[in-house]
């Protein structure tokens, strides 16, 4: 168990899995399973191992939960990482397959990261001006742009599959009518 130890981290240390997507929403840069599994296959050989998923639900009530794990194995010893993850049922514009498909792809990304040491949030201070002058604030939030109607929409779609309010206000001026609105179910 040691050697396979060893092995993970190595792959743990060099791995650098790319972010490939864009959200032009949020405006941000993400990183989904396919980079993960790209990116790990050098060393698939290199350190004589193998990587898996597997997925099952694990429970109906009150909504599908599925549990997907990573496992590395040097083939007679292996090591699991897991990731659970619920189905979003009532999720507009996506058929049932859809549905299940878009977990699927979530707990296979987070899985994989517990396994591997992907961290994929973003550091407190990255985002955090130090400003606290509510005058420098007040300007900020003034050069805002307002929300228009095609963006509340989709901000209600991104809020919809667990996005961020937050996220929303630093890049739109909002009412409180137009929060109440993007965050109700």
């Amino acid at each position: 168990m040691k050697e396979l130890n060893q092995k993970l981290a190595v792959i743990q240390t060099k791995l650098k899995a790319k972010k490939s997507s864009y959200n032009s929403f949020g405006k941000y840069h993400f990183r989904k399973a396919e980079d993960i599994l790209e990116a790990i296959k050098p060393f698939l050989i290199e350190q004589g191992v193998t990587v898996t998923i597997n997925e099952e639900i694990i429970a109906t009530d009150p909504v599908p939960t599925m549990q997907s794990t990573a496992t590395i194995s040097d083939g007679e010893n292996a090591i699991h990482a897991t990731a659970l993850v619920g189905v979003d049922l009532n999720q507009k514009g996506m058929q049932t397959a859809q549905q299940f498909g878009a977990a699927s792809t979530y707990g296979k990304k987070y899985a994989l990261g517990n396994l591997l040491l992907i961290d994929d949030t973003e550091d407190a201070d990255a985002t955090n001006n130090h400003s606290s002058s509510n005058a420098v604030n007040k300007i900020k939030q003034a050069a805002k742009p307002a929300i228009t109607k095609d963006q509340l929409t989709k901000a209600k779609e991104y809020i919809a599959a667990g996005g961020s309010i937050d996220a929303i206000e630093s890049k739109y001026k909002l009412t409180n009518e137009q929060k109440a609105n993007i965050t109700k179910a």
